[in-house]
Order: structure tokens, then sequence, then C-alpha cells
């Protein structure tokens, strides 16, 4: 299926539902249902041939098969390690999650806040699977958001173990092993258990939630930042912080005050108190280790606590050694590094209460040749990148500076990575620029624009991280968005989300095509199309459309196959028109445009035709009146519609 129809049908399908939490695609055609009932009929216990019970599961250079970290290392089901294992006893809790030998506490970072919120963790966790006899078949599943879709990845339940104890995340409990197989689901979806160590806690973040997560470096915090923190709290938004390490001995070290650097924790809590007189920042923190707690001021035993209320002390809940702590939001700033928020996506969250972004979705390619232009130092080439709009029109209700401005976090994630690492890719360096722009929509703005023309924004810093995201406050109007690698030529497919405090507007068809499209349809005259009518015009937008190195452009060449495959016999000089007539600079034809020709030459064929079998006179042949209207189309630029 070409590029531009394959996009097509997956807006069909997302229309129907398909790829969301509820309706979630099955990976590797994996259906958990259809799998655990063929377990029961058998009688054995799942094994998943996919990702099997072998070294190359583990890993492929420090967990390879040869590594001494995989000597002796067995794979045992929960059954064979107790007596009576659990699914996950008295709901789940951020002390379910306890660090092993892999160095993925980004990931375990996110899942002790993904706790935080049943709703959800219940989207990532599904209800109904446990131990029990009659309901274990020694498979499970688990959700998990990727690009845009949410997939269904089934396991089985044979876990790492060594000494028979679990080699990687296991429960303090001991017999609860929820999180263990969440990891191995994940570890499964990104190709081994290796491919997990080393990473953001935003990633994590935004493939439990199907979020955006958001970097704020404390060095130079926001003066909004703890507002900040209060309405991420407030949206359930989930959010983590670290420690920076200046060199590889630090990696892990322990502070004069406990606090382990180079070590994802999750920020759990923030609010403010009365202490002797004045009121006080304070931020909850949690440890994912489970132990190893904060020692300064405000810490459990600390003397701060005294001096509060007894309605302060009861609402904030500090305990002893669990891994979490409280601790003032002035030290925060100056014992932590980085500050990541994941927003949540309105589907997240069924309470109304709770407040909600608007979010907006645009996936692309880079193409070596074609899109991937690189960044604005290769002026060349950079506005060859893909360009989309978004119109900002509604001001904030609660701006942070108090200014009338637009808020929205901005972010670009390279799609499938973390899973080319076994075959020696990683990351691509990107980032992103947004520029100020009026004039007409659905066109492919040249390199003069960009010479001419500063940004209005951008992207902190290109990073060779999975996404780059930032945040920012806009006056309302029109922009443009062009994200691209840092160097030209880079082959990679991405997406680039938008979160709005109020609903922006992205561009598609031009109303032009749009009046185009129903007046083709419109039989009854109406101006409005029908379900009947509409789903015609779909079906053949679906069979115009061939992309065939799926650039999300259609060049020349293309564009004559696929008029042909429509059904229009064109000579040369007409197809020379409609090249002229639709075409960019570089030859290229954008979605609208092809999709507004084929409508115009549609709807001519039909009149023309009629035109001809009507007027015995005419001496003009179909060709001819047809290359004449496209070059009055052309020339003079007006519509004949």
């Amino acid at each position: 299926m070409s590029g531009i129809a394959a996009t097509l049908q997956r807006r069909r399908e997302k229309d129907q539902g398909i790829g969301t939490n509820s309706q979630a695609l099955k990976y590797l055609n994996q259906d958990y249902e259809t799998l655990r009932q063929r377990c029961f009929e058998t009688g054995r216990l799942f094994q998943d041939d996919t990702f099997p019970t072998l070294p190359a599961s583990l890993g492929f250079k420090e967990l390879g098969p040869n590594s001494y970290k995989t000597r002796g290392v067995s794979w045992k089901r929960p059954t064979e390690l107790t007596s009576d294992p659990e699914f996950i006893i008295s709901g789940a809790s951020r002390t379910d999650i306890c660090q092993g030998a892999l160095g993925d506490c980004w990931l375990l970072a996110a899942i002790a806040s993904l706790t935080l919120n049943e709703e959800v963790l219940a989207r990532v966790v599904p209800h109904g699977q446990s131990f029990r006899e009659g309901e274990y078949a020694g498979i499970f599943h688990f959700q998990f958001w990727q690009f845009g879709e949410w997939v269904d990845v089934v396991i089985d339940d044979r876990l790492p173990v060594k000494d028979d104890e679990l080699l990687f995340v296991h429960s303090a409990e001991g017999k609860e092993f929820w999180s263990a197989l969440l990891e191995k689901a994940y570890a499964k979806m990104n190709g081994c258990y290796e491919a997990l160590s080393g990473g953001s806690t935003t990633e994590g973040f935004e493939d439990f939630t199907g979020g955006i997560a958001e970097v704020h470096e404390l060095s130079r915090p926001s003066p909004h930042l703890f507002h900040i923190i209060q309405k991420a709290q407030s949206r359930g938004s989930l959010m983590g912080c670290s420690i920076d390490i200046t060199s590889s001995a630090d990696s892990e070290a322990i502070t004069s005050q406990k606090l382990v650097k180079g070590h994802a924790y999750s920020v759990t809590g923030a609010a403010e108190v009365e202490y002797r007189g004045e009121m006080v920042k304070l931020i909850r923190i949690r440890n994912p280790w489970g132990q190893v707690e904060w020692t300064g001021a405000w810490s459990d035993d600390s003397t701060q606590w005294r001096y509060i209320s007894d309605e302060d002390r009861e609402r904030l809940s500090h305990r002893s050694e669990d891994g979490e702590f409280w601790m003032s939001f002035s030290d925060f700033l100056q014992h932590y590094s980085r500050l990541e928020i994941c927003n949540l996506t309105p589907d997240a969250l069924s309470d109304d209460s709770v407040s909600k972004w608007a979010l907006s979705k645009f996936d692309g390619s880079w193409r070596r040749g074609s899109t991937a232009g690189g960044c604005r130092n290769f002026p060349n080439s950079f506005w060859t990148n893909p360009q989309f709009v978004i119109k900002l029109e509604e001001e904030d209700d609660d701006p942070e500076d108090g200014e009338a401005s637009c808020s929205l976090v901005v972010g670009l994630i390279q799609k499938n990575r973390r899973r080319m690492r076994k075959i020696g890719e990683d990351m691509h360096t990107v980032g992103f620029a947004i520029y100020e722009f009026c004039g007409q929509r659905n066109v492919h703005l040249n390199r003069n624009f960009f010479l001419r023309h500063a940004s209005a924004a951008r992207s902190e810093t290109f990073i060779n991280l999975r996404e780059v995201c930032s945040r920012f406050c806009l006056p309302p109007g029109e922009y443009l968005i062009i994200p691209s690698t840092f160097e030209p030529q880079k082959n990679g497919d991405f997406c680039v989300r938008v979160f709005s405090e109020k609903q922006a507007d992205f561009h598609g068809f031009s109303i032009s095509t749009c009046r185009n499209m129903v007046n083709l349809l419109d039989k009854d005259g109406s101006g409005k199309l029908g379900l009947v009518e509409f789903k015609v015009l779909w079906t053949k937008i679906e069979n115009y459309l061939k992309d065939v190195d799926n650039s999300g452009t259609m060049s020349s060449t293309e564009m004559r196959t696929a008029v042909e495959e429509a059904g229009f016999s064109l000579n040369n000089p007409l197809h020379q028109v409609l090249v002229a007539r639709y075409s960019e600079p570089d030859l290229t034809i954008d979605f609208d445009n092809f999709v507004s020709c084929l409508v115009r030459l549609e709807t001519m064929f039909s009149e023309s035709s009629q035109s001809s079998q009507s007027s015995q006179s005419s001496t003009l042949t179909f060709l001819m009146m047809m290359m004449m209207m496209m070059m009055m189309m052309t020339w003079l630029n007006v519509s004949l519609l």
C-alpha cells in the first residue's frame, strides 16, 4: 500500500477506534484471549515462541550470550519460585517496584509513578489476570503506547532467575509479580532486556500513558515551575527527577544526605504548608529502590514536622523508610538536576474535575534526497523538511505569567529507534523550530522564507534522545512547525505532538479542495455530503493515492502513474500542464494538491464528455478540450468550479 494510502487506512482504522487503548493492536498478531483459551483446552501452560527463553532475549552486549552477567541464568515461572504467587496484592503500589541487575531505573521510576493513578495503571495492566486455579495458564498481557497507537503485548511468565532470585525488577513483597511481568512485556516490545538499559523516565511515562513528556533543567528553572508542578498534579500528570553525574564513578553514588546520583526518582506530590509563620513549598519524592531516603530538612525524622499544624502533618502523611520523602522546593532545586513531567492525553482521564489538555498529532518521515533537510545550519536544504501549520486562537484561562498567551507543549518523537540497537543503530540527533506564519495554507514554504524570517520559538537543543520536547507560551496566531534531524540526509520516521490548553487547529485540505470534493459528489445540490456520498468520496481518495517512495509527497513520475491508475488517459502535453499547475518548484506534489488535481480531473472529464456528446458540431477532440481548460487554470489561476 502506498505511503499516503496507508495513512488514510490508518486514519479510517483510528476513526473506528482501532489502536486506542480499548481496541489495542495485537503485537505480533498474538491475541491474548485466543491463546489463553487454547492453553485451557490443551492443559498446557503458555510458551511464547516469539520471545523465547534464550540468551538473545536477555541482550546483545553486556547481557549477551557470552557475558559473565548472564552465566547461571535460568528462566522460571513464579509458581516455581514460591508456593503462592500473586499477580497484585492489595492493589499496585510504589513499593512493588525494586530494581534488579538491569540499568533501567528510568523505567522503574515511570512504573512507580504509574501506580499513583489507578485509572492510568489499568490501561497498562489489564484487569482479570491472576495465578488463581482455573484462571492461570502461564500467559499474561500488557498494553503500551507506541507512537500514536496502543499495542497489546502477550508474554509467558517465565522470568530470568539467578540463584533462585529474579534477575531484574522485583517486588519487595517477594510473592508479587505484576511489575516483573510488565518489565518482560516491555523488553519484548523493544527486542530484549538490554535494550532497556539507559534511558529517560519520560520515555517510560509516554509508553505507559500516551502522554507527552517535558523536561525542566533545574539549574535554570522557570520562575513559574512550582505553579507548573501544581497544575501538572491537578491534571494527573506523572513526574520524575534525577541528579546528574560528572563521571561514571558517580553513577548511583550516594551523597552525604542520602540522595542517589544518576538515579531516576518519582515525584509523587507537591504542597504548601505554614511553617513558623511563613508558607513553605514542599515536594514529595520516591526512590524506586524502596529505601535510601533524603536526610535533610523535611525528611521523615526532621524537626520541621513539629512546627506545622496537625492537619498539615496528617495531610502530608510522612512515613518511615519506604523510599518516599518530602523536601523543600528550594532544596529540590539545589540538589536535583532535572524534572520530567508527563502530561496525559484527554482520553486517559475520565474525571471531569481534572483539567485536560487538547491534543493534536502529526506523523511524518525524513527521507534522504527529499525530506531530510537537516537543521537551520543547512539553509539550502532546511526548507525541504516536513512542514505543518498549527493555529492558536484561544488564550489560556490561567496564564503562567499573567500575559495573554497560549500555552503549549510540543514534542518531536523518533519511532522505533530503541529496537534498532541490535543492528548497531541508535537515536538521531533531532529538534524542531517554530515560525510565525501568515499566508496561504497547504503551501510548502521555500528557502527564501527561512532566509528572511527568524524562528518564533524552537526546541531548547538538538539531542539524541527518543524525544525532544519543550513548553512555550506564544501569542495567538498561526505557526509553522519544522521538525528535523541535526544533519541532513538522515532517514527516519517521527511524529509531532502538540498539547495545548485550548484546542489547536491543524491544517488539512484547503477550502478550495474541500469545495471541489463536495461539488464532485453533491448530486442533489444541497452543498453537503450525505453518509453514502462521503463513503464514495473516501473510496475515491484511497483509490487515487500512490506514493511509491513513502516520502509523503508525490513526484511527477508517481503522479502520472497514479493518474493513469485512477482511470485518466492523458497525453504528454496535458500531463505537463498538470505538473506545472500543481507541483512545487522541486516538482513534488503534496497531498492536498494531488487530491485537488484528481477531483478536478474527474469533474472535467465528466463535464467535457457530456459536452462532447451533446454538441454535434464540435470539432475539438476531448483531450484538446481538457488541455485548454487546464491551461486556463494554470495561466489565469481561476477555478472552473
